[in-house]
């Protein structure tokens, strides 16, 4: 079930757990138990009421990806063990919280993979918010991706692109910061190649604190500690082979714990996947 939150200015933060992957080995994918039980990976999005309506940060597994679960690769669902719960899907926890999936006006994106776009066609009045790196590589293959990266059934309906990536201000040291559609102080997307060529964060604003969804700059949350704390075996070489510059997402990475180290009580930083950091927001540790 959705978790909210309030923030100071009055917008109101759900934080979606949008498909729990479950594979094996858990000590070496969470770091506790044993290695013969089931891990506990998460898709951990936001659902954020804003004055221009529902913003969506990421979509995770969708119905579509459920119904044909074939299109998410057999590889990919043989390593990851996704639930495949539609009670779980964005569209269905919308609904839970008594909105149409119209509501949905805008989605934004940290990046393509499967595990990200998956919802999109869920929402199909949305306009979708992209870096356009993200965008040439998945969609118009412009530049050529890892075989087997994207799925294109997932964007197949259409979707209505906002692009980001030229210009932007700077935002605790981070550059070409954009505002959502220009307009929009509290909704930013923040460059973080490494794990994707167009991989970026979201930035929410609250009266005195900031919310920073990284995406998959970082896998574990011990990663952005000082000092650092290596992931999990599994879960690490899960992050290398995913990466598509690996010395941009180190970089990144190194960037977040910097900004995690000085400026704790202004930033909460939260990832995609690690199910501490979705628990730390349930809990209301944020």
């Amino acid at each position: 079930m959705p978790v909210t939150f309030m923030n100071e200015v009055g917008m109101r933060i759900h934080h979606l757990n949008t498909g729990t992957m479950c594979p094996i080995g858990r000590r070496l994918v969470n770091g506790t138990g044993s290695i013969f039980q089931r891990a506990r990976m998460v898709c951990h999005c936001l659902l954020i009421e804003t004055d221009d309506g529902l913003a969506l940060v990421d979509t995770g597994i969708g119905l579509g990806d459920i119904a044909d679960a074939a299109r998410l690769g057999p590889r990919w669902v043989r390593q990851t063990r996704p639930r495949l719960d539609p009670a779980e899907t964005a569209l269905h926890q919308v609904r839970a919280l008594g909105y149409a999936p119209d509501d949905v006006r805008h989605v934004l994106l940290t990046h393509l993979d499967r595990d990200h776009a998956g919802g999109l066609p869920d929402f199909p009045k949305a306009r979708v918010h992209v870096h356009r790196r993200e965008y040439d590589m998945a969609v118009a293959q412009r530049v050529a991706a890892p075989a087997g990266r994207y799925i294109a059934a997932q964007w197949r309906h259409g979707p209505d692109w906002m692009f980001y990536g030229d210009g932007g201000e700077d935002w605790f040291g981070f550059k070409g910061v954009r505002a959502l559609g220009d307009r929009e102080p509290d909704l930013l997307m923040i460059p973080l190649p490494g794990h994707t060529p167009g991989h970026c964060g979201i930035a929410v604003r609250g009266k005195d604190r900031w919310l920073l969804h990284a995406g998959d700059s970082y896998f574990f949350h011990g990663q952005i500690q000082d000092p650092p704390v290596r992931a999990p075996l599994m879960l690490g070489f899960f992050q290398r082979k995913a990466d598509i510059d690996r010395a941009a997402r180190l970089a990144n990475q190194e960037r977040l714990r910097q900004l995690n180290a000085s400026h704790r009580a202004e930033v909460t930083i939260i990832n995609s996947h690690d199910p501490e950091d979705y628990e730390r927001c349930r809990c209301g540790r944020h």
